[in-house]
């Protein structure tokens, strides 16, 4: 008899957004309907709750072999000046838009390698979107950084401009494994990145993992979890390597497959570490997440107003996100829209007056529902359909998608109380839950592989 491992582990979205980019209307979107969704969604949002602005940095002076981000590689630190005028060029274009001044909530600087960037261009970036934004009054800013690079200068200078949380790409302490991934950083190293921001005051300090790597075994992730405790990370993010060279070539080849961990041994990679974070305080959020209980992602979770969105989980939701930079995807929660992917047709369409957006998706009212049940699962393992805004006419076809699921005890369906919630013991297979609920994919199933494998 197959475990439910071998059973459950098929290729499978990671919901950061629905429908997943590969069933997006194949006609796109225009940018008409584009710009006209983005008002909307400013118009109903900006003085409620305020925007959340992404900020794509794409540069990296060297490839990491584990990486399936849009970036740029390049050791000419003179493309930084011109970027980021694009990006200011392109937020001036969609200001240009809108009658009253945007309130930021939420900004991230993503990557690529935002520290790739001096801390005085740092600065200019920053201080370029707020000479047309307001800071929201419970603003929560955040970057990511790169410990090999990320100068104390810089951190300082980002905490001047209101930033309190910054992320840390760490992926495992063992020198084997950061070898082949082309990512060769000693813990001495991101100790001192972690403590100079505890230092200057940092409130919330995160370190990313990643189970599944090549030449990983469960010896050095462990070792690996025992050394981030010692530096105490408020948040961990602890993701599956995707391993997804058909989408990204060349870049995901840099070792051999027979190198990676098997099914059955990469799950054990996550148990023996989740069941590490929970002895050493750490609290699980949503899928792949852990918080200590200080953490505002732990609060969130237990007030139950954690979100989920292409930056991940975050304790903030605002209905708007806007991506600047190349390939950023925006989310107005009644469309999406993605940047073109190069950075020089980037720069060109922005310095043409053009939104540079290639390709998106218009979401229609069912579409909206199905997001909802899906994020009510991804960030609550729960839903229910027994309000009027959560119904679905085929919730049949959906449940009876689920059967063999109930009799494997991964989800428990109340049909006369019209609810759904998923048990502990079966969170590793929310993506699972996920897809039965997803009307593009069930009508529409690839017949390549599109997504990594689900567990």
């Amino acid at each position: 008899m197959k475990s439910l491992l071998q059973k459950y582990n098929i290729p499978g979205p990671r919901y950061t957004s629905y429908p997943t980019v590969p069933y997006w209307n194949k006609e796109g979107i225009t940018k008409t309907d584009w710009i006209s969704s983005f008002k909307k969604s400013f118009k109903e949002s900006n003085q409620k709750e305020g925007i959340s602005i992404y900020i794509h940095l794409p540069f990296c002076e060297s490839l990491c072999t584990f990486c399936a981000c849009h970036k740029h590689i390049t050791k000419r630190h003179q493309v930084e000046e011109n970027y980021i005028n694009t990006v200011l060029k392109e937020w001036i274009l969609y200001v240009g838009l809108v009658d009253e001044t945007p309130i930021i909530k939420e900004l991230h600087l993503g990557g690529g390698t935002p520290t790739f960037f001096s801390k005085e261009n740092l600065k200019f970036l920053v201080d370029g979107i707020f000479k047309n934004a307001k800071k929201h009054h419970n603003a929560s800013f955040s970057f990511e950084g790169h410990p090999n690079n990320t100068t104390r200068e810089q951190l300082q200078t980002l905490y001047d401009c209101g930033f309190r949380r910054v992320s840390f790409g760490v992926q495992d302490y063992n020198l084997k494994v950061q070898r082949a991934i082309r990512r060769v950083q000693p813990f001495e190293q991101v100790k001192k990145v972690t403590e100079w921001s505890r230092e200057i005051g940092y409130t919330s300090v995160s370190h990313d993992l990643i189970f599944g790597l090549p030449h990983q075994t469960k010896e050095n992730i462990l070792a690996t979890i025992h050394k981030t405790n010692k530096l105490l990370p408020d948040r961990i993010s602890f993701y599956s390597y995707a391993h997804v060279p058909w989408v990204k070539g060349v870049g995901q080849r840099g070792f051999s497959e027979a190198d990676l961990p098997k099914a059955d041994v990469k799950r054990a990679l996550y148990e023996s570490g989740k069941n590490l974070f929970s002895e050493l305080g750490y609290q699980e959020i949503g899928m792949d997440h852990f918080a200590l209980k200080t953490d505002s992602l732990f609060k969130a979770t237990k007030q139950k107003t954690l979100h989920r969105n292409f930056m991940g989980y975050s304790d903030n939701k605002t209905q708007l996100m806007l991506g600047l930079g190349m390939s950023a995807i925006s989310d107005s929660w009644h469309a999406f829209a993605q940047n073109v992917k190069t950075v020089k047709e980037y720069e060109r369409l922005v310095d043409m007056g053009e939104i540079p957006i290639f390709r998106g998706h218009l979401l229609s009212e069912k579409d909206i529902v199905i997001r909802k049940h899906i994020l009510n699962m991804m960030c609550h393992f729960a839903t229910s359909w027994n309000t009027k805004e959560l119904e679905i006419e085929e919730i049949d076809t959906h449940l009876a998608l689920l059967e063999e699921m109930q009799i494997d005890g991964l989800v428990l369906v109340d049909k006369e109380a019209k609810t759904l919630k998923i048990p502990e013991k079966a969170r590793p297979y929310v993506r699972n839950i996920c897809m039965a609920f997803d009307a593009h994919l069930l009508k529409n199933k690839p017949k390549t592989q599109l997504f990594s494998m689900t567990i």
